[in-house]
């Protein structure tokens, strides 16, 4: 299936489940054209935030009324609302709406909507297509894409959820218009990411482009946009389920993860990456995994978006060191952490993994650490 005129299409490949990313502007206004090649229904359910709904859901009903039988559902915005009472009401109001086996789902919306939404769909009558359409530049580059959805816990983030791809990312990036300047460099924070762990030459481009990006310049949103879908793609085409490679994808959100859970969502999600890669690569260099330096390069580039490189105030050491113990992540109690070599390159441990084991000594002085730098 061709792209809409004027999109940019990176292709997931995982056999039956294939799908494309489209990266374009004006997107939004072709959807109802995308959903009818590549996720066809009797119903839609398009479901969103009460942040999101009326600048974009409204009209996009509109459009998709024209076309097809369709209806909106929200929730109240935040990642305090990522839970499983918020998947409970959301079904309930797919199931009042009528939605059938022959419907589909549009999780329309940041990443709280996408996780959110897509569980739904994972879940809904034994599971039933959805399409992403991400409205932030963190879920346009990092959360809409792979297929991972759930809710969070009062023991952690993500832990009850489900992999369920969908049929089609569509990523409009006139939506980033909108956004308030932190949300875009929330997204930043993880296309660093992606640059620290495969690419060192995307890595310095984006810090280089650090103006253009902030004032919105279509042409360096959709630059980064593609290049960090292109590597999330590549990871995840190797390793669909997380049993590999895909952990790679994990570098600064162990630390980042529990610093949320302890801050009661109070650091947003991007907030959190910055200060987790900078510990995290600061942890690397003291146990010899990680060249010396790079930790102080990957805080020169999140600096220069206004990223924070720590918490700025004391931490609650235990609570975060708990935090961590109850990832999802871990295995049989040991505490494992996606670590890079330098920029550009991710390290492996001496069994192949991509994957480290820390000590508790070392991750309750991380955590002193990233309170006091």
């Amino acid at each position: 299936m061709s792209p809409p005129p004027h999109a940019h299409a990176v292709h997931l490949p995982l056999g039956p489940a294939s799908y494309d990313i489209l990266i374009g502007p004006g997107l939004l206004a072709e959807l109802p054209d995308v959903l009818a090649a590549r996720c066809p229904a009797a119903r839609y359910a398009i479901v969103s935030d009460s942040a999101v709904a009326p600048l974009h859901g409204e009209r996009l009903l509109g459009r998709l009324k024209e076309r097809a039988e369709a209806f909106l559902v929200s929730f109240p915005a935040g990642e305090w609302n990522k839970t499983r009472d918020t998947w409970s009401a959301l079904t309930d109001k797919l199931l009042a709406g009528g939605l059938g086996r022959d419907g589909a789902v549009i999780a329309l919306g940041g990443g709280v909507v996408g996780d959110l939404a897509g569980f739904v769909a994972a879940t809904y009558l034994r599971g039933i297509p959805y399409v992403q359409a991400p409205t932030s530049l963190l879920a346009m580059i990092d959360s809409s894409i792979g297929g991972k959805t759930g809710v969070d816990t009062p023991h952690g983030k993500n832990l009850v959820g489900a992999f369920h791809q969908p049929r089609a990312v569509v990523a409009d990036v006139d939506t980033l218009a909108t956004l308030p300047p932190l949300h875009i460099a929330s997204g930043v924070a993880e296309a660093l990411k992606h640059g620290a762990i495969a690419d060192a030459d995307y890595f310095a481009a984006t810090a280089a482009a650090s103006g253009a990006i902030m004032l919105r310049d279509r042409a360096a949103l959709l630059d980064l946009v593609r290049r960090s879908v292109e590597i999330k793609a590549a990871v995840v085409a190797v390793d669909e389920r997380e049993r590999g490679a895909r952990a790679r994808l994990n570098f600064g959100h162990t630390v980042a993860h529990a610093l949320e859970s302890v801050s009661g969502y109070e650091l947003i999600h991007g907030e959190a990456v910055a200060i987790g890669m900078v510990a995290e690569a600061d942890l690397g260099e003291r146990l010899g995994v990680t060249e010396p330096g790079t930790a102080s390069a990957i805080a020169d580039a999140l600096t220069s978006f206004g990223l924070p490189t720590n918490t700025g105030a004391a931490l609650d050491v235990n609570r975060a060191a708990d935090a961590v113990t109850h990832d999802k992540k871990n295995r049989r109690e040991a505490v494992r952490f996606a670590f890079i070599r330098q920029i550009g390159d991710s390290a492996r441990s001496s069994d192949g993994s991509w994957t480290v084991t820390v000590n508790e000594h070392h991750l309750r002085d991380l955590f002193r650490r990233v309170s006091t730098q």
